[in-house]
């Protein structure tokens, strides 16, 4: 991860929360809703959720995996992650927290029964580098999982085009105080791989023996499912 991106994330974490409540209009939290039902998340798996930030999805899979189950949240910015410990507290949840790089995981082969990652992979250096290495720490049959911004096409793309440019630049700016930041954001969507050009980045690690993908909000997100082959 570049220093760059890590310093951008360590000035807008004091208000990212609420940045992000607002600009999305809370459709988040239904997209991480879904991303923990479409990964199979049951009683006693344990999980590692990379880039966890604030630890939102951490905690949406440890409330999934319950008290048997295993929760780790990692991120490479240790300002954002700062802010975990004590939400998960607050929602009466134990999730281990790390700072630790996507691409670089402390974690040994076939520790997890999933791997996720939401709005973090496209800020990675290697995007495929950081699936292979989501897949290695996670059981054969097991999942990882994706969220993360699409181009929607038609009247939707228009829209989100408009409000990308202009309204997420300009409230994100008031909101925390760096508005190049909520222009870098939306700029690293627009150009990332997304559908069919995604998955053929998964299938590039070698590790997945099937990928899917599921359009949220008329393509303005996605959720891509692996499932990880054999060794």
């Amino acid at each position: 991860m570049s220093d760059t991106v890590q310093q951008m994330f360590s000035d807008i974490a004091p208000k990212y929360d609420v940045t992000n409540s607002v600009l999305s209009l809370g459709i988040h939290h239904l997209w991480r809703a879904k991303t923990v039902r479409e990964s199979g998340a049951r009683p006693g798996m344990s999980v590692l959720d990379c880039a966890t930030g604030t630890g939102d999805l951490a905690i949406a899979f440890k409330k999934a995996v319950g008290p048997t189950g295993h929760v780790v949240g990692t991120d490479f910015c240790a300002d954002m992650l700062s802010f975990a410990p004590d939400k998960a507290r607050q929602q009466n949840v134990d999730v281990d927290f790390a700072v630790a790089d996507a691409m670089d995981l402390p974690y040994g082969d076939a520790t997890f029964d999933i791997a996720s990652i939401s709005f973090g992979i496209r800020n990675v250096d290697d995007p495929v580098k950081c699936l292979d290495e989501m897949a290695r720490v996670v059981k054969p049959g097991g999942k990882v999982v994706v969220l993360e911004f699409g181009q929607p096409k038609g009247i939707v793309g228009l829209s989100y085009r408009l409000y990308s440019r202009y309204v997420i630049p300009t409230i994100g700016g008031m909101l925390t105080g760096n508005r190049k930041a909520y222009e870098y954001l939306p700029s690293t969507a627009a150009a990332f791989p997304a559908q069919e050009k995604f998955l053929d980045l998964m299938r590039k690690t070698g590790r997945y023996q099937a990928c899917r993908y599921i359009p949220l909000t008329g393509g303005i997100a996605y959720l891509y499912i692996g499932t990880v082959g054999q060794r």
